[in-house]
Formats: C-alpha cells, sequence, structure tokens
C-alpha cells in the first residue's frame, strides 16, 4: 500500500466551525486521517478584509503541509470565498472548499431554483455562492443576507434559546418573503442552529449543510485522485489551534458531536 494514502487530509478554519466539517468528514469517511488546525488567535475571518484572509491561508495551509497532508479542505467559507486561489497556488496538493459543493447540492435540491443564502459579512460580500450557484444554474434566483449575529449565539451554546429564535426569524423573514425553496447554511456554525432554523421556516425550506456536501465531494475527489485509504482501522485524528486550547476544546465537543482528546496549541504566522 502507498504511503500516500495513509496521510491524513488536512483540515483549516478560522477557529472552531470547521469541526462541522469534520464531523460529517469522519461521518462519510470513517477511516481517513485528520489533521484539523483552527486559526483561533485570529478569528474571525469572515469580519476582515480579503488581503488579510489571504495572508493568513498561507499560514494556514503551511501548517498544514508541515504535517505532510496529502490534501487540504478548507472548512471556512470565507477563504473559500475569497482566496481559495492562495490555496491551490500554495499547497500544490488536492483542495476543496466549501463553497462550490454546497452551492451544487442547493442547485440539485431546489425545485423552484430560488435560493436562499445565509453566511458571515465576509462571505456574502464576496456574492461567491451567488456566482457558484448562477454558473450551474444560470436561470437561479438567490437572495443572500448576513447573520452576524448568528456565531457569538452558537459559540455562547445558545442554539436553542429563544434570543436565537428571534435572531433567526429577524434574518430569515426576508428571504422567506423572496419564497426560497432551499436556503444554503454558508459557515459552518449555522448547522447547529438547524433546529431553530427549520422552527422559524416552518419546515418549508431545504437546509444545506456545505459540511456535509463538502465531505461528499471529498470523497469522490480522493477516489479520482486515487489517495482513498481502504485501511479499515480507526483514524488519527489531531487538533491544533493557535490559542485557547482549553477554549476550544470545551465548546468543540458541540460542533464534532464527540470527544476531541488532545488539542494542542501551536505558533503560526510571523
Amino acid at each position: 500500500m502507498s504511503a500516500d494514502v495513509q496521510q491524513p487530509i488536512g483540515v483549516f478554519d478560522s477557529g472552531i466551525g470547521g469541526l462541522t466539517v469534520v464531523r460529517a468528514l469522519l461521518e462519510q469517511l470513517p477511516h481517513e486521517n485528520i489533521v484539523y488546525f483552527g486559526d483561533t488567535a485570529r478569528v474571525p475571518y469572515g469580519s476582515k478584509s480579503p488581503q488579510v484572509v489571504r495572508e493568513y491561508s498561507q499560514d494556514d495551509v503551511d501548517f498544514l503541509l508541515s504535517k505532510n497532508v496529502k490534501m487540504i479542505v478548507v472548512a471556512c467559507n470565507t477563504v473559500s470565498a475569497v482566496a481559495l486561489d492562495v490555496v491551490q497556488k500554495r499547497a500544490h496538493l488536492p483542495v476543496c472548499g466549501v463553497i462550490i459543493p454546497g452551492a451544487h447540492e442547493a442547485v440539485l435540491r431546489s425545485p423552484t431554483h430560488r435560493i436562499g443564502v445565509i453566511g458571515t459579512v465576509g462571505t456574502i460580500a464576496s456574492n461567491a455562492y451567488t456566482h457558484a450557484i448562477m454558473h450551474e444554474c444560470p436561470q437561479a434566483h438567490v437572495f443572500s443576507k448576513a447573520c452576524p449575529l448568528f456565531v457569538p449565539l452558537v459559540e455562547e451554546g445558545w442554539t436553542e434559546h429563544k434570543v436565537a429564535e428571534i435572531v433567526a426569524l429577524e434574518y430569515l423573514f426576508p428571504l422567506l418573503t423572496k419564497k426560497i425553496d432551499t436556503l444554503v447554511l454558508g459557515c459552518t456554525h449555522y448547522p447547529l442552529l438547524k433546529p431553530i432554523i427549520r422552527s422559524v421556516t416552518k419546515g418549508a425550506v431545504h437546509l444545506i449543510d456545505s459540511g456535509e456536501a463538502t465531505a461528499a465531494a471529498v470523497k469522490a475527489m480522493l477516489i479520482e485522485q486515487e489517495l482513498f485509504n481502504p485501511n479499515r482501522e480507526n483514524p488519527n485524528v489531531q487538533f491544533f489551534v493557535s490559542d485557547a486550547p482549553d477554549k476550544f476544546t470545551h465548546i468543540g465537543e458541540k460542533f464534532l458531536g464527540r470527544s476531541l482528546g488532545v488539542v494542542k496549541k501551536v505558533a503560526i504566522g510571523k
């Protein structure tokens, strides 16, 4: 067996939200080794300028390359929106972002092609989901909404709190008036708000979890590139952060749905 297939998949995000992508990867690729890096010292990326995000992304890639990964998954919607080309150029490896898989799944699932997209300020301002959806389906109507309060609500653990419901209704009402039938959760934190979002939309809207769509795309890429690990042993999953590993561990287990084990702090950037 080639050593290449047993090398880990590298996954990075601005912080903790990318663990929802890791969760989807572990469900769909239960034997793949994974190295996760969360840039918790510099989170959030969603409110920063594209140039700064592009600079940070290079540091994130360099760290994963030091771990001898076989491909890189950009679990951050903001990086996928404004810096995927930076990651591809830096990595010289197969790279998968979250936006194209999410957009593809939205087009497949939407009966009327009236699609809503929610995300951070940076992701929505980039129009990356709109461009990706329109590329696949030129007749689609895409309606976007930045939802900056969702991330702190999730990190506070208020995913089922009355406040979260009020905020969700405020954000989603304008999209619902556009008669959307599908909603892309364009931030890795948002899957934890699925119950609230389903309640607000009265279950009448397809929710697209970009993490689940990305995991399916990663599996297809591994098979196509002959990097799929046929090993049936339990995977080695490692977690690294640039700050506050204890906080990451405490909150992260809600995102991952299981224990993280040891989370290591590493230096990143200059």
